[in-house]
């Protein structure tokens, strides 16, 4: 059992327990019963409940883990697509996931490969700033490219790597000079 400061009384009957609680004029509250004893808490059932709603929305505005969406048209120019990459940028940064479209209208559909090169394009860019991993492969619809992307994990060891060549590469210039 615990009291109203939060200070651990320990195992007390019922009664005992009921009657601490009429004493004092608070609520005898469960707090769980899957503990041997179950678990009870001296309080106010109100403010009790109030708690727990409160953290329950807490919980539920949390963000992240959702789709957001990105589209991308065929003739999408590469400031418009670097535009779009920083938003992606920022949607991954909250830790969602971003699915990106590229519509395919009318005589487009015959040039799908210029499709998939502004899809790699976007993923090129996005992929400087931060590192990503595809969740599935590209799907190609008729008249639709989607792409679902997420962040990925950083690579220490590649990163050590590429930091040992350009202090290898310092050096090299600096015997040239």
């Amino acid at each position: 059992m615990i009291d109203e400061d939060d200070k651990q009384v320990g195992i007390v009957s019922l009664e005992q327990a009921l009657k601490m609680s009429s004493e004092r004029g608070l609520d005898l509250i469960q707090v769980t019963d899957k503990a041997s004893p179950p678990i009870c808490k001296l309080g106010d059932h109100g403010k009790y409940l109030y708690q727990l709603k409160k953290k329950e929305k807490k919980q539920s505005r949390q963000k992240g883990g959702e789709i957001k969406g990105v589209r991308i048209k065929f003739n999408t120019s590469i400031h418009d697509i670097e535009t779009k990459a920083n938003q992606a940028y920022k949607f991954l940064k909250q830790g969602n996931k971003i699915k990106i479209e590229l519509r395919l209208r009318g005589r487009e559909r015959a040039l799908r490969q210029h499709a998939e090169e502004q899809i790699k394009k976007f993923v090129e860019i996005l992929g400087n700033q931060v590192p990503i991993e595809t969740e599935q492969p590209p799907r190609r619809l008729p008249n639709i490219l989607i792409l679902i992307i997420k962040r990925g994990q950083k690579n220490v060891a590649e990163d050590k790597k590429n930091e040992d060549k350009k202090g290898e590469d310092k050096k090299v210039v600096d015997q040239k000079i």
